[in-house]
């Protein structure tokens, strides 16, 4: 998911996403330690992925902070 992409989200919709790549995240880990995954570094992307819509929410409250 690229920048441009989150600036779009509203709210709730970047909420549900985040919670939704961090089930993914912990999916995905649990089975890494069970078996080797094709492809590790999804984990690394998907946590890129999250900090992104982090980051989002963060400026957004921010700036919810400086309008009040």
């Amino acid at each position: 998911m690229k920048r441009e992409e989150i600036v779009l989200l509203s709210n709730e919709d970047l909420t549900k996403r985040l919670k939704d790549f961090k089930d993914q995240m912990i999916n995905l880990k649990l089975t890494h330690k069970m078996a080797p995954i094709e492809n590790p570094m999804r984990i690394t992307g998907l946590r890129k992925i999250i900090a992104r819509l982090c980051t989002e929410l963060t400026v957004r409250e921010n700036m919810a902070k400086a309008e009040n």
